[in-house]
């Protein structure tokens, strides 16, 4: 029989974007970019393993109230922690590959860097001008990707937390980004109706 399974509560508004921090593992399958492509022949359950690390998922949620919740789904429905700092809704949120970090792209123009396990707030991105629609990490959880309402692409270092690379281009909003799983190229697609592939 069908029914819910289980119910997370908390935020105010509309829910946008929610990611688990083993995403970048049910993306890549048993392939590993890390191996260069010899991974291939790889267990996907393995791959999923290294991504997962200790411990068991985590799931973040983002909303229009202008939260994220940080979830712990294998031991409860109530959020491990609420995190507080943009200023306007969050469009997307994502967790590095490794799990490590989660990032949030937000209509503040900021894209928000926070602990993946604690939720602890880390750094804040800023040079975009107007909102951030979406975000992507690079394989290796070295760059962050982001797309923005103002039709530039930008790419920032994590180490840092400083932008690396302004990559203007399109000439109206870039709604979607993604980062190549071999993390040798980005991908940027907006309202000028253009997709546009970038050399990382």
């Amino acid at each position: 029989s069908s029914g819910i399974n289980a119910e997370y509560g908390g935020h105010g508004h509309w829910v946008n974007s929610m990611a688990l921090s083993t995403d970048y593992a049910t993306r890549i399958g048993a392939w590993d970019p890390a191996l260069q492509g010899k991974g291939q022949s790889e267990d996907a359950l393995t791959v999923y393993n290294k991504y997962k690390g200790v411990g068991e998922e985590f799931m973040v949620s983002g909303s229009d109230d202008f939260t994220l919740f940080l979830w712990h789904p294998a031991k409860s429905n109530k959020p491990v922690c609420r995190m507080t700092g943009h200023q306007q809704l969050i469009n997307q949120v994502m967790f590095s590959p490794n799990g490590r970090k989660i990032a949030s792209a937000s209509f503040d123009k900021s894209v928000k860097v926070w602990d993946g396990k604690s939720g602890k707030f880390v750094a804040t991105l800023r040079g975009h001008v107007r909102a951030v629609y979406q975000i992507s990490w690079s394989a290796d959880c070295k760059l962050l990707v982001s797309g923005s309402s103002d039709s530039t692409v930008k790419v920032w270092c994590m180490r840092t937390f400083a932008l690396l690379q302004d990559l203007p281009g399109h000439a109206d909003e870039v709604y979607t980004v993604d980062w190549s799983p071999c993390g040798t190229k980005v991908v940027s697609g907006g309202k000028d109706k253009v997709l546009k592939i970038w050399r990382a």
